[in-house]
């Protein structure tokens, strides 16, 4: 999206609101309805039925007191009026990429909202993410037919990677007499919605557009966490208990687990935390080396030494540039232009057991655990349930009201519409000069693989000392070069 089709509304003292798209904006005079949930029992016992037309949320929630008021979205929530009469509705849902905890949980919420809020009987499911649209697989979904569905891990819709034809996608939309379409996926899937959106805006359609990011990796930008996640560390853990049984009880053992981390090592920073029985975490976005001193191989054999066994844990997209040279598939992508990774677990594995193999004096036992499609394919659990029950019905929410061309996700604790291009135009990866992955260091006591010279050099010379990185707060890096992290 160019500049000059974003919304952006200034205010007062440095106030900025990147607001969303709404039909009014494309389609002049079209007619208001009184919201149906000011005569819903259920909403009986509500204050205040409806979010306020000015209400805004905060992006970064840190300011000092003569700075700016900051960025803010559009807070999420029902409107007093509505653009689409119940009748009128005819919505689909579609799910796209890889599978993620609380896919089944969304789809449900989504029908449950519109039929239980808002009165609305047509909903379709498309069938096999975005080829779906134009191979004319459907679902009839009711309240019914996904009752029970968010007890089940995976997606009752299937899901493919690939398959987008912006032009055919809208044709069918336009065809089926859709009205709303709600689109579950990651960074490249609501990229693709952004395009179905911009298609149905140049075509002049009453058609609403609502994504709700999904990404077990948590590596989408602006938002607090993606669904799914909690479940993911809360699995992950479960390998790691493994990993701590096996490596406590064998000689020099060794428990090596492998998580999902393609470019962001969320999952296996977080579990590593809650474990606490984790010696080392190798995430992508903190390069480390096996040879040499204060090397992994180094720090593994002493460790052996003082406790008689390890854990490591290593996201799969770590240590990608060790085997690039032997990797076949280097340049290869997938369907949704994700880079095809080997496997570093075995990789690694592998290269421990071959330097162990030649000190005859120290026998170790290694056992590779790689949990990565038992993790995604679990039920959500009860925290990530609750999580998407309000995604969906804040996604419903919006679309009722006119909004379009948004996400919807949890800023600063607060849900909120955010514009497509905020979501796909970066990804959200940890930051290694942050004080979260200074605790992870401390926890595991690994070395940092980074020079001071290297933490030097990274330090971006046009950041603003108040920036602050995805809710986490920017460690000040030279207090890292002088080791003074609290």
């Amino acid at each position: 999206m160019d500049s000059s089709s974003k919304k952006i509304v200034t205010g007062d003292a440095g106030y900025v609101l990147e607001d969303v798209p709404h039909f009014s904006d494309y389609i002049p005079d079209l007619p208001t309805y009184s919201n149906p949930l000011q005569d819903h029992p259920a909403y009986s016992v509500v204050k205040q039925y409806f979010v306020h037309d000015d209400d805004t949320v905060i992006q970064k929630p840190i300011a000092h007191k003569n700075g700016p008021r900051g960025l803010h979205f559009r807070r999420a929530g029902p409107r007093q009026k509505v653009y689409f009469e119940p009748d009128e509705v005819h919505a689909c849902i579609v799910t796209c990429g890889g599978l993620c905890p609380g896919l089944n949980t969304v789809i449900r919420e989504i029908v449950c909202g519109l039929h239980h809020m808002y009165g609305v009987k047509k909903v379709l499911g498309i069938d096999g993410g975005y080829k779906g649209f134009y191979s004319r697989n459907t679902v009839p979904l009711t309240p019914k037919v996904v009752n029970d569905i968010h007890k089940r891990g995976g997606t009752i819709l299937g899901t493919t990677r690939g398959g987008h034809d912006t032009s055919k996608i809208v044709d069918s939309i336009q065809d089926r007499g859709i009205n709303q379409v709600y689109i579950i996926g990651g960074d490249g899937t609501q990229k693709g919605a952004s395009f179905i959106f911009e298609e149905i805006k140049r075509r002049g359609l009453k058609v609403a557009v609502a994504g709700i990011p999904k990404t077990i990796d948590n590596d989408i930008p602006v938002i607090d966490r993606s669904f799914g996640f909690d479940t993911a560390v809360e699995e992950a853990q479960r390998a790691i208990n493994a990993a701590h049984v096996e490596a406590e009880s064998g000689e020099n053992g060794i428990g090596l687990v492998k998580v999902m981390g393609r470019y962001s090592g969320f999952i296996a920073m977080y579990a590593t935390l809650a474990s606490r029985d984790v010696d080392c975490c190798l995430i992508p976005e903190s390069p480390f080396y096996l040879e040499g001193p204060c090397g992994l191989f180094e720090y593994i054999e002493r460790r052996l030494k003082e406790n008689g066994h390890m854990v490591i844990v290593i996201a799969e997209g770590a240590g990608q540039e060790l085997l690039s040279e032997s990797m076949q598939s280097a340049d290869k992508k997938d369907a949704s232009g994700n880079k095809l990774l080997r496997d570093v677990g075995l990789w690694l594995s592998q290269k421990i057991k071959e330097h162990f193999a030649k000190k005859a004096k120290m026998i170790i036992n290694l056992k590779h655990i790689d949990p990565t499609y038992m993790i995604r394919a679990v039920p959500s659990n009860a925290s990530d349930n609750v999580y998407c029950t309000l995604l969906a019905q804040s996604a419903v929410h919006g679309a009722m009201a006119g909004y379009t061309g948004f996400t919807s996700g949890l800023v600063n604790g607060r849900h909120s519409y955010i514009p497509f291009y905020r979501i796909t135009e970066k990804q959200n990866n940890v930051v290694i000069t942050d004080r979260m992955w200074a605790r992870l260091l401390s926890s595991t006591n690994q070395p940092s693989f980074m020079s001071a010279k290297d933490v030097i050099e990274d330090k971006r010379e046009d950041e603003a000392p108040t920036r602050y990185f995805d809710n986490q707060c920017n460690l000040d890096k030279s207090n890292l070069v002088n080791n003074e992290i609290c």
